[in-house]
């Protein structure tokens, strides 16, 4: 039986490849998603994405993904900085958790610098590109063995 890991992506990660690619790629959001399953598959993970503009949108899936996943990853974009309620949905759940940052939010604003997710993560994975999505999947494989 294959372990279950969801991708959850905040607001404005719909529009990767159109976005400042100078800082974000020119990879969509469904080109990811599509190597991650298929990465995932090879590693005996079964992985799904999810990624919505609404904050509540992305409480809700966080708090069904309890009992239905054995790992979230999660992007949050901009509601990193700001979501108290992510943070504590996020804080409810007792399976790993891993924090993703498509570009090094540490060279970036300084407002970027400040996480709310960091402190209930296991792991936080950022300035790898698109990449960091495959290098999550990979710590999270390892933090379900």
């Amino acid at each position: 039986m294959m372990n279950k890991v969801i991708i959850l992506n905040g607001p404005n990660l719909n529009l990767l490849g159109e976005r400042e690619k100078n800082q974000y790629g020119s990879v969509t959001l469904g080109e990811i998603e599509k190597k991650c399953k298929e990465y995932g598959e090879k590693n005996n993970l079964s992985v799904s994405f999810y990624q919505s503009n609404i904050e509540g949108d992305l409480v809700e899936k966080i708090q069904s993904s309890r009992n239905e996943c054995k790992g979230i990853i999660i992007n949050a974009g901009g509601y990193t900085h700001t979501s108290v309620a992510i943070h504590d949905a996020l804080k409810i759940v007792k399976i790993p958790i891993i924090e993703l940052h498509i570009s090094n939010i540490y060279n970036r604003e300084e407002f970027r610098h400040k996480s709310l997710i960091s402190r209930v993560a296991k792991g936080v994975i950022c300035g790898f590109g698109a990449e960091g999505y495959v290098m999550a999947i990979n710590a999270m494989k390892q933090f379900l063995k």
